[in-house]
């Protein structure tokens, strides 16, 4: 399970780079390279959000570490 962490947590970082990028700049990074809202662009999107959501996971695993 520990590679589905790594990767999760570097789609993750990625779409907060690409916020990032969107806050500052306008600049959708996504977008500028799949196509803005194209099938790819949405897939992208979506296995980040997604990625997301199973991070959420670590609080509980974390706080499972810790307690110990």
């Amino acid at each position: 399970m520990k590679w589905f962490d790594n990767t999760a947590l570097t789609l993750v970082i990625i779409g907060a780079l690409n916020w990032l990028l969107i806050g500052i700049f306008r600049f959708d990074l996504v977008a500028y390279l799949f196509g803005n809202l194209s099938m790819l662009s949405r897939i992208i999107y979506t296995l980040v959000g997604l990625c997301g959501l199973y991070l959420i996971s670590l609080f509980g695993r974390i706080r499972g570490f810790s307690e110990n």
